[in-house]
């Protein structure tokens, strides 16, 4: 199995076609038999849980089965029209050259987790935990109950504003399905020893996982780590993973 996440960015002047595209990418990602499962996801303006969405930035995460051959995938055009044909069909790819979006794609193989999506195991029956200790990417998602909705953003404004200058954090995005409620954040991080020390040795995100279990703020929540394949695009200029391993 091999999953995407592709981060597109728009120029302002199409920040309203952004919009559009969450309707209508709907249909062609339905219709694929290659991807049996996706979501469209807006953005934070941080790189973690946000309630300021960025307006300009939308991602679009996959799950592919055909077995795809991710060495066979790099842009051999500017605008990578050929990768993105492959990964979402025709209709995306047309749309992506036709705005002038900006996108960075990394291809990964879930690893590790625990929890559902939409009541499903979307990555497999993954272990807890294996022996893997390099680069690791980390997506967690929750749904947040309507009556915690007030204690969860009170609680990770704090975790947000340290997560950018914690030692090992590669990159980071703050993604989701609908704001406030269906929110994810996608992290990479140098090794599983760094991303160890923010998630239980920074006080404040360790009380937050306290929190969620203790007091039930979520309906729904999600873990997985994943092994970075490769990466391809850039997103603000640049990869964020160049030279980074």
């Amino acid at each position: 199995m091999t999953v995407t996440l592709t981060i597109l960015r728009y120029r302002k002047r199409f920040i309203p076609f952004a919009l559009l595209a969450m309707f209508f990418f709907r249909f062609p990602l339905w219709l694929n038999k290659k991807i049996p499962f996706w979501k469209l996801l807006g953005s934070g303006k941080n790189g973690t849980f946000d309630k300021n969405p960025d307006w300009q930035q939308w991602g679009i995460l996959s799950v592919q089965s055909s077995g795809l051959k991710v060495k066979s995938l790099e842009p051999v055009d500017p605008e990578g029209k050929l990768l993105y044909k492959e990964l979402y069909g025709a209709f995306i790819a047309n749309w992506i050259r036709l705005f002038d979006c900006e996108a960075w794609t990394v291809f990964l193989e879930p690893i590790e987790g625990h929890g559902t999506w939409d009541g499903k195991k979307v990555f497999g029956a993954l272990p807890l935990k294996t022996d893997y200790e390099g680069q690791v990417a980390v997506l967690t998602r929750a749904t947040i109950r309507l009556l915690r909705l007030k204690h969860f953003w009170s609680n990770v404004a704090p975790v947000a504003g340290k997560m950018a200058s914690t030692k090992g954090l590669q990159a980071s995005f703050g993604i989701g399905e609908m704001p406030w409620i269906k929110q994810a954040t996608f992290s990479i991080w140098q090794n599983k020893e760094a991303m160890k020390n923010f998630a239980y040795e920074m006080k404040e995100h360790a009380e937050v996982i306290r929190k969620t279990r203790s007091q039930k703020w979520y309906t729904e929540d999600m873990f997985t780590r994943f092994r970075i394949i490769a990466t391809t695009g850039t997103i603000r200029g640049i990869n964020p993973l160049t030279g980074k391993s």
